[in-house]
């Protein structure tokens, strides 16, 4: 059971995929959102339970509801990969009804002592990743995710080669947005990167968001170049999930594309403000030297948060301390 995030969802799918190859005899149930479904298609022995948030499962009786109709699946054990009241109530009641479980330790004291202004730990603590194989291992499955397998790349379909032109382009994704201002790169920065990687003819740019201030915000970065793109709200979000597999590279902050690029299987280059790769969210199978952070020298405090939900004064600049020419260097390196 993981409900949300975005980025957390998409976390559990690289988990997913080992262990379906490892215990192929075993049948999975994903609990999740609807939205979300479209991340587990596709992969074996895997069947997804959606969650209704808004009518059967709201509320304390909707979670009876919930496992009531978990409990005609036969479920043999309960993986609690969120950690939340709503999944700690429904893994009770597995408990009670004589199932083993397991919930993920999501270490927040480590993460405490790595993002706290004075005395603060500056080590890399576990992966989320590692933190979701500890609780299939409780279970008896332990995992091995040092050989990852990941899916094709999908066929793009005509409406969206129409979109993006022919594919002889090497395929470069930005996602310049994130939930909280202090994850984006500074606009006037970003701007320089895609200016930057568009006087190279052989690339093509495509341009990742949603909502409309963002879609907005994306057609004024495209408009002056012929081989950058937007591809906010023009295709649905499955499509979405088949272009980013077909990505030589994707340019991201601390957040979800960046972890859907990962799980399946694209280079992810990672730009990194308020938080830190060290607090377990580095998208998976990705090096740490593909994370561009933050100048600690000039911002000591950092990082400051966990999720970059927290405002620090004086720190409002920090990611200008990544140069926009590593960023495009970065980039090239990985094409």
């Amino acid at each position: 059971m993981r409900l949300s995030a975005m980025g957390d969802v998409a976390m559990t799918v690289p988990v997913l995929r080992a262990f379906v190859k490892q215990y192929p005899t075993v049948k999975l149930t994903v609990i999740s959102r609807p939205f979300f479904k479209p991340f587990f298609d596709g992969i074996p022995n895997l069947e997804f339970f959606a969650f209704d948030e808004k009518e059967r499962h709201k509320g304390f009786p909707g979670l009876l509801r919930l496992f009531k109709d978990l409990k005609k699946l036969k479920i043999d054990a309960f993986a609690d990969l969120h950690n939340v009241l709503r999944s700690k109530v429904v893994s009770l009641l597995f408990a009670l009804s004589g199932k083993k479980r397991a919930t993920v330790d999501k270490g927040r004291e480590g993460k405490k002592e790595l993002t706290r202004a004075d005395n603060k730990v500056f080590k890399q603590l576990p992966t989320m990743f590692e933190r979701h194989g500890k609780v299939f291992e409780e279970l008896g499955f332990p995992l091995n995710l040092s050989n990852p397998n990941f899916p094709e790349k999908a066929i793009l379909s005509p409406d969206i080669l129409e979109i993006i032109g022919n594919q002889n382009s090497k395929l470069i994704g930005i996602a310049p947005f994130a939930q909280y201002d202090s994850k984006v790169y500074p606009l006037d920065l970003m701007k320089v990167v895609i200016e930057k990687l568009a006087e190279n003819s052989t690339n093509k740019i495509l341009l990742f968001g949603g909502g409309k201030k963002e879609i907005e915000v994306l057609d004024t970065l495209s408009k002056p170049f012929e081989n950058v793109i937007n591809v906010a709200g023009k295709i649905k979000f499955q499509q979405e999930l088949q272009l980013i597999s077909n990505l030589d590279v994707m340019l991201s902050m601390d957040s979800g594309n960046a972890h859907i690029a990962a799980m399946l299987g694209v280079k992810v280059v990672t730009l990194w403000g308020a938080t830190h790769p060290y607090a377990g969210f580095l998208p998976f199978n990705q090096t740490l030297e593909n994370a561009l952070t933050s100048d600690r020298n000039q911002y000591p405090k950092l990082p400051t948060s966990v999720y970059g939900n927290k405002i620090v004064e004086g720190y409002e600049d920090a990611m200008r301390t990544i140069f926009p020419e590593d960023v495009v260097s970065l980039i090239n390196t990985n094409i």
